[in-house]
């Protein structure tokens, strides 16, 4: 599972990304928030192979946030068993830690904060400088408008984000690849998703944001690349 696996146009949106955002230097602590998607799982793939290539030296380890929704009724085994064995095949150091208990009702927003909690925790504990995350283009887009359309701001997620005064910074090298790119990589290399098992299951609001990007697309082809664009060409002028 050679780097060179990877298709030409997504290695240099890859480089691209984090070049601009300058992602990565020498004697960095990475540690890769792997939830059982194709999405993290292919970042923790990139982030080891680039390690090979790149000019500098950087530590990576991967991490999976158990939150207890597997029981063996599911008949499969653990996420964390069948995530560690495709993270082992490549040299990938992985280790799972169980999920921060909820009180009270358990909601996708309450799940998602209470993770990046744990994991900004576990960074601290552990010396990580950098945390990485699985988001990619179509994910940039569908917050952008789910906070456009829900929450009446203009944001969005950003490929790297310095936090607590830079000791600790987020990093999304997928930033600039498409769904589709990462699906192909994930067959290149033989990844295959492991299931959530969560009983709410993905956020209605997303849900319903990226049908409706579906629908904008099927009228404007290009308007994926037009709407990511436009998160870079802010007019403040002609804002409120």
């Amino acid at each position: 599972m050679e780097l060179s696996l990877l298709p030409s146009k997504c290695n240099k949106k890859i480089g691209r990304a984090m070049a601009d955002y300058q992602m990565l230097a020498d004697k960095d602590r990475v540690l890769v928030a792997v939830s059982g998607g194709v999405d993290s799982l292919v970042t923790a793939w990139v982030l080891r192979k680039w390690r090979d290539k790149a000019p500098i030296d950087y530590h990576i380890e991967a991490v999976y946030v158990d939150n207890g929704f597997w029981t063996p009724a599911h008949g499969a085994s653990p996420p964390a068993e069948r995530i560690g064995r495709q993270l082992e095949r490549f040299g990938l150091h992985f280790f799972s830690v169980e999920g921060w208990k909820v009180e009270g009702e358990r909601t996708c927003f309450i799940c998602a904060r209470n993770r990046r909690s744990q994991l900004f925790e576990l960074a601290r504990q552990k010396g990580f400088n950098k945390l990485a995350l699985g988001h990619h283009k179509d994910d940039l887009i569908e917050t952008f408008l789910i906070n456009a359309l829900y929450s009446g701001n203009i944001s969005t997620m950003v490929p790297r984000q310095d936090l607590f005064e830079g000791r600790l910074s987020l990093i999304r090298v997928l930033a600039y690849l498409e769904k589709s790119d990462i699906i192909e990589i994930s067959r290149l290399v033989d990844l295959a998703p492991v299931e959530s098992y969560c009983p709410i299951g993905e956020d209605s609001r997303r849900e319903t944001v990226r049908s409706l990007l579906q629908d904008i697309c099927k009228e404007v082809p290009d308007a994926r690349n037009s709407i990511f664009s436009a998160l870079g060409n802010v007019r403040d002028g002609y804002m409120l």
